[in-house]
């Protein structure tokens, strides 16, 4: 069995609190990761927006989003000023690459991407991005090799404008094999590498998965599919902080039952090595269990 860990840096106080939480965890279990990074205004607040989607409630009241966020987050960019995630983490971002951890963009602006991708013409998801692209080399030096979006957003705009930066691949849909993404008949040349797995707040608060199941849950799924390299999107705020402990059981429990973890740029390059085998899926917006709203799937 084979893991790649991706981990989602969605606000300022993840960044802060559950990234270094998150590398000594890793390193403990000598695990690689992948950080994707927001780098531009913590605006988790205006996601109250999100209200209107269907099972948005739901998920609020199962997952303790106060207790895990904390009051402060929620209100950043409506009652608080929305903090510079970059501008303000530039020196734990850049100890997550000095420790040997692969780190990429998630975005720019969090809640620009997640809420309003759909609406957005093709020069505002190009003047996202670039946004992000720019403040990622201010931090690290050097440019970045891949994005994942936020809440798994995605559609021809932004694929077309990661392909014209070249990345080595990208993450920013759920389930099946790494493909090429075709929209609207284009086929777009990113490689594409899917969240295989549920998140933690996908299952944690629901009666058929309590936390004293849920570590024994993720191994049943990575066994019953042992052939395939499993992706697991974790978040800061989640698993680096609300539920560590629980993340901590799961890498010890991935241990000694063998589970081979690998970085995921090193998966994309092994990938890209026979590029020709990579299957084209039609990629669309589906809903998945557990989440409210759709998020990008490849077709059936």
């Amino acid at each position: 069995m084979r893991l790649v860990l991706k981990v989602d840096v969605d606000t300022d106080r993840g960044t802060r609190e559950g990234v270094p939480n998150l590398v000594a965890d890793c390193r403990e279990a000598g695990a690689p990761a992948c950080f994707l990074f927001s780098l531009g205004p913590d605006q988790t607040g205006r996601a109250i927006s999100r209200v209107f989607r269907p099972g948005f409630f739901q998920k609020v009241s199962r997952t303790s989003v106060v207790q895990i966020y904390g009051l402060r987050t929620l209100l950043n960019g409506t009652l608080l000023p929305a903090p510079q995630i970059g501008r303000r983490n530039a020196a734990v971002m850049r100890s997550v690459r000095d420790a040997g951890y692969e780190v990429g963009i998630h975005c720019h602006n969090h809640y620009r991407w997640q809420d309003y991708l759909e609406r957005m013409s093709l020069a505002e998801v190009r003047e996202e991005l670039v946004a992000a692209r720019a403040e990622f080399l201010r931090i690290f030096g050097t440019e970045a090799q891949t994005a994942g979006a936020p809440g798994w957003q995605s559609n021809a705009k932004s694929r077309e404008v990661y392909d014209e930066v070249t990345l080595l691949y990208a993450s920013d849909t759920r389930g099946g094999a790494p493909f090429f993404p075709r929209i609207g008949g284009k086929v777009f040349r990113t490689l594409e590498i899917p969240s295989t797995l549920p998140t933690f707040d996908e299952l944690m608060g629901r009666p058929e998965y309590p936390d004293n199941k849920l570590v024994a849950h993720y191994l049943g799924l990575m066994k019953a599919d042992a052939a395939r390299t499993q992706v697991f999107t974790l978040h800061a705020e989640i698993e680096g902080m609300g539920r560590r402990g629980l993340f901590r059981e799961l890498l010890g429990a991935c241990s000694v039952e063998g589970v081979e973890f690998i970085r995921m740029d090193d998966y994309a390059r092994e990938l890209l090595a026979n590029r020709a085998a990579i299957p084209v899926r039609d990629q669309v917006m589906a809903e998945i269990d557990g989440r409210s709203g759709v998020v990008a799937v490849q077709a059936a």
